[in-house]
């Protein structure tokens, strides 16, 4: 199983749940072979089966019918030209504006409504309320495809959702896309000096380590990432104390809690310890794009370019 955390796909930082392998039911058909399954996923025929969160997902025919219950998924979907085949997506999909926004949620999903719309595939990131066994039951296939921990398992859940909606070529296109300007902006960063950072998840505050996905984005520009070294950074989301941020005094702050929370550096400021902090004084406060920071589809390489943006303002400064 792959730890879940839900203020990264978007909601309110608090909770951490765990995005389970759910039975199957019909979905599984492990008689496939390896073979069989790349080159049906390679054409776009069907039937097809990808390697999903809840195991081995097997569709007989294209999927006309699809929702959505995660922002990221639906960013992805539209992106690979599966949009005209999404009929509902959950009610924090918000991109891109043309996507058919309902009612139906992804951190309570509600197994009848879901039904009502008459489904042939349905794409989710958590396992809420065992939503895999209840749409097995009534045969509604389902693809889990938990948050990413990794660039690599991006990459990966955006190929099998491409296969899956019968459109892997534009899948495939996507995400060297993705791996072409993330190595772009890798490379133009700053080599010439170690700048550190915090990025604040919510202002109590949280923060990512290194090991998060987040973290391994922060990673490719070279910042040390002063969460790393917090008392509790194993969990890769400390929460840090005012104290530990003053003292370890960051060149560049990001924030993701800009629309949640209405943080700036105006608010920062008023943190005990936290006026004098270098990220402060030099007016090195991002203010991130909730949604781009808390979500692990094509847009990351938005994301991407926002940090590079700071980061080479911080170099050209010292």
């Amino acid at each position: 199983m792959r730890p879940v955390r839900t203020a990264f796909a978007g909601a309110l930082l608090g909770t951490l749940v765990l995005a389970g392998c759910g039975q199957t039911g019909a979905n599984v058909a492990p008689s496939e072979s390896p073979a069989q399954t790349a080159a049906a996923a390679s054409t776009g025929d069907f039937p097809v089966t990808v390697e999903a969160g809840n195991g081995q997902v097997t569709l007989a025919k294209k999927p006309e019918r699809i929702i959505s219950l995660s922002a990221t998924h639906t960013e992805t979907l539209f992106a690979i030209g599966a949009g005209p085949q999404v009929v509902a997506v959950d009610d924090q999909s918000n991109y891109p504006p043309e996507a058919p926004k309902s009612d139906l949620s992804g951190f309570k999903p509600n197994v009848e409504a879901i039904v009502a719309k008459k489904p042939d595939l349905v794409i989710l990131s958590n396992d809420q309320d065992k939503i895999v066994a209840e749409l097995a039951k009534v045969n509604v296939p389902v693809l889990l495809e938990p948050a990413a921990t990794k660039l690599d398992e991006a990459y990966e859940e955006i190929a099998e959702i491409g296969a899956a909606t019968g459109n892997k070529a534009k899948a495939d296109e996507v995400v060297s896309g993705m791996k072409s300007a993330l190595d772009k902006l890798a490379a133009e960063a700053p080599k010439d000096k170690k700048l550190t950072y915090y990025h604040e998840l919510d202002q109590t505050p949280y923060a990512a380590t290194s090991g998060t996905f987040i973290g391994q984005v922060y990673a490719m520009f070279g910042l040390t990432n002063i969460a790393d070294k917090a008392p509790d950074a194993a969990g890769g989301y400390p929460k840090l104390s005012a104290e530990f941020v003053a003292q370890s005094d960051p060149g560049l702050i990001f924030l993701a809690d800009v629309k949640c929370c209405q943080q700036s550096k105006e608010t920062l400021a008023k943190r005990p310890g936290w006026k004098n902090l270098s990220a402060v004084k030099n007016d090195q406060v991002i203010q991130l794009d909730d949604d781009l920071a808390s979500r692990w589809g094509p847009r990351v390489v938005d994301l991407a370019q926002a940090i590079g943006a700071a980061v080479a303002k911080a170099g050209g400064a010292g």
